[in-house]
C-alpha cells in the first residue's frame, strides 16, 4: 500500500473529519488483506460446512444448527477487529467502529439506502408486464413488517460491513480505485456465500449461483457508491444490506424447487433483475471517485 500513516499515533485524524477507514488502510501491507479473506472464508466455511453436515442427524435441534451458523456469519467482523486489533491497536478498533455510528449524510443517502432494491424490483414487475403482458408474482409480506424488519436488522449486519465495507473496501481501493475494487470485492462477497446454495433450508438452496454472482457483484458496486459518497459510514452500508435482504422478495427471484446451484437461473424476474442492477451498476461506476470522498 501507498504511504505509512499510523492512525495509533494520530487520533486526532481518526475522528477529525478525515476519512478514517482509508487511512487505516494506508497502513497495511497487502500481506493482511490477503489473510483477512483467507481467515474470514475458513472460519465461515467451516461453520456453514458443519451446520451441513449436522442437517442430515434428525437428533439435532434445529436451535443448535442456527446458533452453528451464526458464528459464520460474523467472521468478517470478528477478523476484522481482530485484525486491527493487532496491527492498529485500540486506536484502529475504535476508528473502525467509529463508523458504524456515522449518521451525518444527507436524508438522500438513506432514501437510496432503503429504498434502493426496492425500486429495482418495482421496475422489474413493470418491465415483466410490458414484456409478457402479465404481472409477475408478488410477495405476500406486508409492507409494514419489511420496514420492521429493516429496522430491526440493520444492526446485524455489522457482522458482514465491518469486515467487507469497513476493513476490506478501503484497502482494496487503496490499489484499484472504489470502481474496480466494488468489483472484486463482490466476486469475493458473493462466493463467500456458496456453502449455502448446498445446505437444506436456506433461502438460496438449489438456487442459481451464476445469476447470484451477477447480483452482488453489481449490488456491492451500489453499496460501494453510497459508502464512498458518505464518508465510509457503515451505518449507511449495514442499512443498506438490511433493506436490500427484506426487499428483494417484494418480486422474487427465486425458482421454486430448484436443485442445481450451477445451472443459469430459469426465472424471467431474475434475468430482469440482473439487467437492472447492473445499468445502475454501470452508471455508478462511470461516476464512481477514486479514492477520495466527496461532501455528504
Amino acid at each position: 500500500m501507498r504511504g505509512n500513516i499510523s492512525m495509533a499515533s494520530d487520533p486526532a485524524r481518526i475522528y477529525g473529519g478525515a476519512f478514517a477507514p482509508l487511512s487505516a488502510a494506508r497502513s497495511s501491507p497487502d500481506g493482511p488483506l490477503l489473510a483477512f479473506f483467507l481467515l474470514t472464508y475458513a472460519v465461515t466455511w467451516s461453520f456453514f460446512i458443519a451446520t451441513g453436515a449436522l442437517l442430515g442427524r434428525a437428533s439435532v435441534p434445529t436451535g443448535v444448527l442456527q446458533l452453528l451458523i451464526l458464528p459464520g456469519v460474523f467472521a468478517p467482523a470478528m477478523v476484522a477487529i481482530a485484525m486491527t486489533a493487532r496491527t492498529e491497536g485500540r486506536a484502529g478498533v475504535l476508528a473502525l467502529l467509529h463508523c458504524l455510528l456515522q449518521w451525518r449524510v444527507g436524508p438522500r443517502w438513506f432514501v437510496f439506502a432503503a429504498g434502493y432494491m426496492a425500486a429495482i424490483k418495482l421496475i422489474v414487475a413493470l418491465v415483466h408486464r410490458i414484456a409478457t403482458g402479465a404481472w409477475p408474482r408478488f410477495g405476500d409480506t406486508p409492507w409494514y413488517v419489511i420496514v420492521m424488519a429493516i429496522v430491526i436488522s440493520t444492526p446485524f449486519q455489522a457482522g458482514e460491513e465491518i469486515g467487507w465495507r469497513g476493513y476490506a473496501l478501503p484497502r482494496l481501493a487503496e490499489h484499484f480505485g472504489f470502481a474496480r475494487a466494488s468489483m472484486l470485492l463482490g466476486l469475493i462477497w458473493a462466493c463467500w456465500h456458496l456453502p449455502l446454495f448446498f445446505i437444506r433450508g436456506t433461502d438460496t438452496t438449489g438456487q442459481s449461483f451464476p445469476v447470484y454472482l451477477l447480483q452482488i457483484t453489481a449490488l456491492s458496486v451500489a453499496i460501494t457508491w453510497i459508502y464512498a459518497h458518505t464518508n465510509g459510514s457503515l451505518l449507511l452500508t449495514m442499512l443498506m444490506h438490511a433493506a436490500i435482504n427484506n426487499t428483494k422478495d417484494i418480486v422474487p427471484s427465486a425458482v421454486e424447487g430448484a436443485t442445481n446451484a450451477f445451472a443459469p437461473s430459469t426465472s424471467l424476474v431474475a434475468w430482469i433483475t440482473v439487467g437492472l442492477m447492473w445499468i445502475t451498476a454501470a452508471y455508478f461506476l462511470l461516476r464512481m471517485p477514486r479514492t477520495k470522498t466527496p461532501s455528504a
